[in-house]
């Protein structure tokens, strides 16, 4: 399956691949993160639901602390 993650192609082995198995991948799925796919955010509720298609256009963003 190809997705586009924040800009990049990225392929990954599994046909069938929720919201939650893909941040599992990028180990993210401990954090907190707004994920929004075709355009549209995905509720926090539904990632382990909500099922990937083929050339998904996914955009991530995570909150990094610092100083």
């Amino acid at each position: 399956m190809k997705l586009l993650v924040n800009g990049q192609s990225i392929e990954i082995a599994q046909p069938q691949v929720t919201v939650q198995n893909m941040l599992e991948h990028f180990s993210l799925s401990n954090k907190i993160v707004v994920v929004e796919v075709d355009e549209q955010i995905v509720d926090k509720t539904q990632y382990s639901q909500f099922r990937l298609q083929d050339g998904a256009k996914i955009e991530l963003v995570h909150f990094v602390g610092g100083g």
